[in-house]
């Protein structure tokens, strides 16, 4: 927390973190009403607040201001949010009930995110391939069918990250966004429009796609789940040229001629296994998401295709 206010201070941008919340007994202060629900309230230097939210905002604040770069924030404010309550115990159980709010999930968190590194490249990813207009979770950690969502922002962001770098928590944060996102909008449009599993999905819009249809694809291909992007992103980033910003066009319509669906044996005992004791039959695939299935994957492919 500290890092971003430097990092934003340093290049004069804003920042923002939450309020700090305080418990104070009402009788250890002194308010002074202003009308109209304006208010001064005056807290005596001998007055202890018991912070019952922020207590890492405050750590990094305070390290902050005892640090040699406290003249970045010297100008700035922290808000904070005043509870009045005197009874100690009860600060006690705020700090419980605030310690177990839900935590938000990542892809909210990127969807807000500031417009740079990956979080940029994948918002204009977002924007500028059919494949995810409209079908992507921004808000959520899943995508839901019944909303005829496919990925969620988290997912591309991670996919995005293994294909510039092969690691899918990379922030990329020296990359330019438009330049980067402009080879990778071309790349996956060519790819997503030439593969079988995905073309119709691709041509089709979220007002015209049904819900079956969502359904089915995310259970039929590997392309319709997180472990899929990623393999799919690692595969990119090995036919990936940074120097031109270039992704060789042959190998990316290589890929997209090979099968992509759960059924093709190319992915047997790497991202997919069979489940020996199915709840549907017909269905007896699991998906494994771990490391080593990943590379398997990748490895595998890159025999097939006499890549290595």
């Amino acid at each position: 927390m500290k890092k971003y206010i430097v990092d934003r201070s340093r290049k004069e941008k804003p920042w923002i973190v939450g309020t700090l919340t305080a418990n104070v007994a009402p009788k250890d202060i002194t308010i002074l009403e202003l009308g109209r629900g304006i208010c001064l309230v005056v807290i005596r230097r001998g007055v202890k607040l018991d912070i019952t939210d922020g207590q890492h905002r405050k750590r990094a604040i305070h390290e902050l201001i005892e640090s040699t770069e406290s003249h970045l924030i010297s100008d700035d404010d922290f808000a904070i949010t005043l509870v009045l309550e005197g009874d100690f115990h009860q600060c006690q159980a705020d700090f419980r009930d605030m310690a177990q709010t839900k935590q938000l999930d990542k892809s909210l968190l990127l969807s807000f995110g500031e417009f740079s590194g990956r979080v940029g490249i994948t918002k204009e990813l977002i924007k500028r391939v059919p494949m995810f207009q409209g079908k992507t979770e921004k808000i959520k950690s899943s995508p839901a069918t019944k909303q005829k969502l496919i990925y969620t922002t988290n997912f591309i962001a991670r996919f995005v990250s293994c294909v510039f770098t092969n690691d899918p928590s990379n922030q990329l944060r020296d990359y330019d966004v438009y330049q980067a996102s402009d080879a990778l909008v071309i790349c996956l449009n060519k790819f997503f429009s030439e593969c079988s599993n995905t073309e119709y999905i691709a041509d089709t819009t979220v007002e015209e796609i049904t819900e079956d249809e969502v359904a089915a694809f995310k259970e039929d291909c590997i392309l319709g789940i997180s472990v899929g992007l990623e393999v799919l992103g690692r595969l990119l980033h090995y036919i990936y040229d940074p120097e031109n910003n270039y992704f060789n066009e042959e190998k990316v319509s290589q890929l997209a001629q090979l099968d992509w669906s759960r059924e093709n044996q190319l992915w047997k005992d790497n991202v997919v296994r069979i489940n020996a004791q199915p709840k549907n039959p017909d269905k007896p695939y699991k998906i494994s998401a771990t490391v080593s299935a990943v590379t398997d994957a990748v490895k595998t492919v890159k025999i097939t295709l006499g890549w290595m």
